[in-house]
């Protein structure tokens, strides 16, 4: 057996790897914009209950990682658009085998999650520790 301090080596690339596709809109946009580039309005639009303060930060994490290109379209009206790259293209199968996940297995989390917090609940109240 190798050493167990070794597993979680500084310069191994699981530990600068962007896992962003695990956040809660990321697949959301990469879905959309597997179509088309979109306006940040219609993307929001789409997406629903997301701030714009919350939405232009997922960008920018998807833009800094080389997922999402954003490009100016100078007016009147000025314009923003948003696309993926190629290289997050590459990510298209992974959130759609997310999605297959969640389909096939959200029953069985939610159950699991209910008995949870039915078992973890303070006496008198309605929420888990």
């Amino acid at each position: 057996m190798t050493d167990p301090d070794a597993r979680f080596d500084p310069v191994c690339p699981s530990g600068i790897a962007p896992i962003r596709i695990g956040d809660r809109w990321t697949a959301m946009v990469i879905s959309l914009l597997a179509e088309e580039p979109l306006r940040f309005s219609a993307i929001r639009a789409r997406i629903g209950p997301v701030t714009a303060k919350v939405l232009t930060a997922a960008l920018r994490n998807l833009e800094r990682d080389g997922f999402v290109t954003r490009s100016e379209h100078p007016g009147p009206p000025r314009s923003v658009h948003y696309g993926l790259t190629g290289l997050g293209r590459t990510l298209l199968p992974a959130v759609a085998l997310a999605v297959t996940w969640a389909h096939d297995h959200l029953g069985a989390m939610l159950d699991a999650q209910e008995a949870y917090d039915r078992e973890h609940a303070r006496p008198g109240r309605t929420e888990p520790r």
